[in-house]
């Protein structure tokens, strides 16, 4: 039962969270952020919140600081528009999967152009 609940509200921060990052945060640091993921801990006081970010370093490290300075305003705007006894503390983080997902397919792709096909051995 716990466990769905923290579901619920995993799914419900992500979705309120990604419209007020795309739509209704006006930074100009916060560039095209877009939640993949939000992790609530167990005793939901805590919310890990994902994003894909673009490949440019600084401008990673830039929108999250943006978002970091912007999280009392995140968490009262969640406050007003869900019911929750508890809103959790946020805290982003880039969402590394993305890109190593990527590096992985194009390891492969070379591995795979690299290794000969395989051959008939002769059967003796």
């Amino acid at each position: 039962m716990e466990n769905h609940r923290a579901e619920r509200v995993s799914e419900a921060l992500k979705e309120e969270l990604g419209e007020m990052i795309s739509y209704e945060l006006s930074d100009p640091r916060i560039g095209d952020a877009v939640v993949t993921e939000v992790l609530v801990s167990p005793d939901m006081r805590h919310a890990q919140v994902r994003l894909h970010l673009s490949k440019d370093v600084d401008a990673q490290k830039g929108t999250i600081a943006a978002l970091e300075g912007a999280r009392g305003y995140l968490r009262h705007q969640l406050a007003e528009r869900l019911n929750l006894f508890r809103i959790p503390e946020l805290h982003f983080e880039a969402d590394v999967k993305l890109a190593v997902n990527a590096r992985m397919d194009q390891l492969m792709k070379r591995v795979r152009r690299g290794r000969p096909r395989d051959q008939e051995q002769p059967k003796n």
